[in-house]
């Protein structure tokens, strides 16, 4: 089973090869994305992300999930230094843990499935599970920040998250923490491959807020690889990242 719909402003293609899958599993995954962006989306209205922003409730009288998300960004922050953080210019703007919080949670719905074999994207970020349909594990693509129609590495990988920060589908808008209105610009591309898309999602983003320094925060980090291209073209990965690329 395999679909794909445009929701949170981006492609989501959810495919499970288990033979038991039906089409009421694809829409219990698309109901939560759904259900995300209407809760955390800052361009609705209506969305409570946008009811905290306009000071009509506070974070205290928000949901458990956003209170969760509000708490995993602190803890974040403080992970990395304050190079992640979801307030800028007196907003809240909680998408760069949300996304791969989100396609996190829509795979737990498949193995609560009891579903093994099976991967949730969600603009280009990952979470595989498993085997695809010959076996094999699952292909990822780093597209080329200057030309998005080539790639520049192909991933294999099982139970893991690949996620990507850069410039070629939203252009330059990472800021950095310690520069309030200064974006970061001397890195195009930094590609985590982690443990699950969560952890990959958040660290990829603070990572590329780090600039150059940036990979090697990544390799730092124990259960995690990086793939990161600068402004000139010029490539650096962690110590392990090899072992995943198969385009070589």
């Amino acid at each position: 089973m395999k679909d794909t719909r445009v929701l949170m402003g981006m492609p989501i293609t959810v495919e499970i090869i288990d033979p038991s899958a039906g089409p009421s599993h694809l829409e219990q995954v698309f109901d939560y994305f759904h259900y995300v962006d209407g809760k955390f989306s800052t361009y609705k209205d209506d969305s409570e992300i946008s009811a905290i922003n306009r000071h009509e409730i506070s974070v205290a009288q928000s949901s458990p999930e956003m209170r969760t998300v509000f708490a995993l960004s602190e803890q974040t922050r403080q992970e990395t230094g304050g190079y992640f953080d979801i307030q800028r210019d007196g907003r809240y703007d909680p998408s760069g843990l949300v996304k791969g919080w989100a396609i996190y949670h829509a795979a737990e719905i498949l193995w609560a499935a009891h579903f093994e074999n099976f991967y949730v994207d969600a603009g280009g970020d990952i979470q595989a599970a498993g085997r695809n349909r010959q076996g094999g594990l699952w292909r990822v693509g780093i597209r080329h920040p200057f030309n998005p129609a080539q790639i520049v590495k192909v991933l294999a990988v099982g139970n893991a998250g690949v996620a990507t920060s850069g410039t070629y589908v939203r252009g330059q808008h990472i800021y950095r923490p310690q520069e309030p209105g200064v974006l970061e610009t001397d890195i195009v591309s930094l590609t985590v491959v982690g443990p699950n898309i969560y952890e990959a999602d958040r660290f990829a983003t603070a990572g590329f807020a780090m600039g150059r320094d940036g990979i090697q925060f990544i390799d730092s980090l124990e259960g995690f690889e990086g793939y990161m291209i600068d402004r000139t073209g010029q490539a650096t990965l962690t110590s392990d990242f090899g072992r995943y690329v198969v385009n070589d």
